[in-house]
């Protein structure tokens, strides 16, 4: 299977990266992207065949993965559809639909959106999977082993279950960035080296999402046998209640999945 990127940016070379650790063969990969620098670099590091030219490149491939950004997907998109035939077509962008992508691609495709996160550029993402109607099995065994090669994967029934895929683990990365800036500006401010403190809050990240994965117990009970009563942690814990940490983290993610649904609606105008 000939596969086209469309777009040579970070997440395009975590998913090509991973797909030759994986065995796949270079000369199966192709990249198309407007940078010359963009295309030098994949050339360098993973051998593969590039250009600037998608319509031509898209002529000869089984599968289009589009990596490009939302706001550039409706141009991209037509100008490629001279070129389609019936390809698998993988969208990894955030907010654009599926019926907007068959309306600028042609009825000629077959659309999947995925909804990778950065940490597939240490091929430990996990990414949400959404075929529309008319993919084949096959098909969507070819979409899942290529977002495999960065992680995890999983498909949801309903498209606009995107939205909240997008807001928890698209966007998730960044709020756990957040907690781990806190503790570790926590540390400082206690005394502890810049070294120190970002050491042990990395560390303490890391053990306690391998612990949470392995443990037969859910995250509520892993917390309640750290926090003993009367504890240090009991105290932290109240501190976090009294002002709400966990509400307002949650209302967080819920206007991440708005924000996810109002880009769909605003990047879909027009479209016909």
């Amino acid at each position: 299977m000939n596969i086209l990127f469309i777009g040579g940016g970070n997440m395009a070379a975590a998913i090509i990266g991973g797909l030759l650790a994986k065995g796949r063969l270079p000369s199966s990969l192709h990249a198309v992207d407007v940078l010359p620098d963009a295309l030098s670099r994949l050339e360098k590091q993973f051998g593969i065949r590039t250009s600037s030219d998608g319509k031509t490149a898209a002529a000869g491939a089984d599968c289009i993965v589009l990596a490009v950004k939302p706001q550039q997907m409706k141009q991209v998109a037509a100008a490629l559809a001279p070129a389609l035939k019936g390809q698998l077509v993988i969208s990894i962008a955030a907010g654009i639909r599926g019926a907007d992508l068959a309306r600028w691609l042609g009825p000629a495709v077959q659309v999947v959106r995925a909804m990778p996160n950065t940490p597939a550029l240490v091929a430990a993402g996990i990414t949400g999977l959404y075929a529309m109607p008319g993919v084949s099995s096959t098909q969507r065994k070819n979409a899942e082993n290529i977002l495999a090669a960065v992680g995890g994967t999983f498909w949801v029934d309903r498209e606009n279950d995107l939205d909240a895929v997008t807001a928890v683990s698209g966007s998730g990365p960044a709020y756990v960035f957040y907690f781990i800036e806190a503790l570790e500006q926590a540390g400082r401010e206690l005394g502890l080296s810049p070294e120190i403190a970002r050491q042990s809050a990395l560390a303490t990240f890391a053990g306690a999402v391998k612990l949470a994965t392995t443990a037969a117990a859910d995250p509520a009970t892993l917390r309640a046998q750290v926090t003993s009563k009367g504890g240090t942690t009991e105290r932290a814990i109240g501190v976090l209640d009294d002002a709400a940490v966990k509400a307002a983290f949650i209302r967080a993610v819920h206007a991440a999945a708005e924000r996810a649904a109002e880009m769909g609606d605003a990047l879909g105008k027009d479209a016909d």
